[in-house]
């Protein structure tokens, strides 16, 4: 279905692909702000150009250039990530829907994030590394379209670490700070990003949203 009303974390196909929303800007022609989940790369478009896809059981994407299953067989254990489908954070945490995390601990009652993040088993699916063969692969709405060529035997999908680098002239806000802190991607080192104002990051820092959030790139507007 078309979204008029995006929600941030909502899993949505644009151009065809499996994105998720990170952000909604409706002071801006462009508002809805996406990450595309197979290689982390950035994008904006509006909402009359996404169509939602809610994620269950037995699903299959690949994240991060690596493939993952969706299961609610069993309880997620240390190392494994998550995807939070059913969020009901307390008043410490600040999770929200579909976010992936990375387990640290886990007990009968629930798992800690790497984000410190209290999640009780009922809140999220397992992503369980590989594709199974009984899974319903998502990451085309199109599925005859699907080029999944390279995706290897272990889930690896052989894509540049390049394209998942910002690029020149994205602004971004530094969320992990008391003021407003808003800088511009000035230049680019390898994985090495320097933004105005002197800040001097890690392309995986940058992408990381509970630290920093995209807002525009200059030459969309």
């Amino acid at each position: 279905m078309k979204l008029y009303q995006v929600r941030k974390g909502q899993f949505v196909y644009f151009n065809n692909e499996l994105h998720k929303v990170y952000g909604v800007k409706p002071m801006y022609k462009l508002s809805v702000h996406l990450i595309k989940l197979r290689d982390l790369s950035q994008h904006i478009t509006n909402a009359a150009s996404v169509e939602k896809y809610k994620p269950k059981e037995y699903d299959s994407f690949i994240f991060n250039h690596k493939a993952y299953t969706l299961k609610k067989d069993r309880k997620a254990k240390s190392g494994e990530y998550i995807l939070i489908n059913n969020p009901m954070p307390d008043s410490l945490d600040t999770y929200s829907l579909n976010e992936i995390e990375l387990v640290e601990t886990a007990d009968n009652k629930g798992v800690i994030t790497s984000n410190s993040h209290g999640v009780k088993h009922n809140e999220y699916l397992l992503m369980e590394p590989g594709r199974a063969a009984d899974s319903n692969p998502i990451d085309y709405k199109d599925k005859a379209n699907d080029g999944d060529e390279s995706l290897t035997d272990t889930g690896t999908l052989g894509l540049p670490t390049s394209e998942l680098l910002p690029s020149l002239g994205d602004i971004y806000k530094k969320k992990d700070n008391d003021s407003i802190v808003e800088a511009m991607v000035v230049a680019i080192n390898d994985q090495t990003v320097y933004l105005g104002g002197g800040f001097e990051v890690t392309q995986e820092e940058l992408i990381n949203t509970e630290k920093w959030e995209f807002q525009y790139n200059l030459l969309d507007k």
